[in-house]
């Protein structure tokens, strides 16, 4: 009765065996998981997930009425009404998405209809079928030939400033913090 329990067992293991030499033959099985690896690294490079950040993703057939803060990059393709607050984390507005709130992000993507104020640390980009009616603050700005715009723009060079002296001053600050700390 063992001995009849553990030969199924062994045939079943034995069968992978020759399912693996038959994928190392068959070269379809092999791309698959490559096309796997390809079809992540193709979702999350549209979306602009920057290294080991993931992109949260909000559907088309979603509608968000209130506030939306997070501390990971966000593509949302839906309606969006209050406040986007992303500090540190790069908003992509999807070629679908209609989104009536202000705009707090290290960097703001806009493929969609954008309604309200737009923050950005870093930089602010307006693709060719977005559109944009408020007014922009940036330390870069990029918009493209097509792109819709109305409101003023606000070049913040002392973000830039702040954070190129921040660095500099804890780099100088760093061994003389750490000196009396050790001691």
């Amino acid at each position: 009765m063992w001995g009849n329990v553990k030969k199924p067992e062994t045939p079943q293991a034995a069968q992978p065996g020759p399912k693996n030499f038959g994928v190392n033959q068959n070269q379809p099985p092999k791309s698959a998981p490559a096309t796997w690896e390809g079809t992540t690294a193709m979702s999350t490079s549209p979306l602009g997930a920057t290294g080991d950040r993931a992109t949260a993703r909000l559907g088309s057939s979603l509608h968000v009425k209130g506030e939306i803060t997070g501390s990971e990059d966000l593509l949302v393709d839906g309606s969006v009404e209050g406040l986007i607050q992303l500090d540190e984390r790069k908003l992509t507005v999807g070629a679908t998405a209609k989104v009536t709130a202000d705009i707090i992000a290290r960097e703001v993507v806009v493929y969609g209809t954008v309604k309200g104020n737009l923050r950005a640390k870093d930089r602010i980009e307006i693709k060719k079928d977005g559109s944009v009616n408020g007014d922009l603050t940036t330390a870069r700005i990029m918009i493209e030939d097509g792109a819709y715009f109305k409101g003023s723009i606000e070049i913040d060079k002392s973000s830039e400033k702040e954070t190129t002296s921040a660095f500099s001053k804890s780099a100088s600050a760093a061994p003389a913090a750490t000196g009396p700390k050790s001691i």
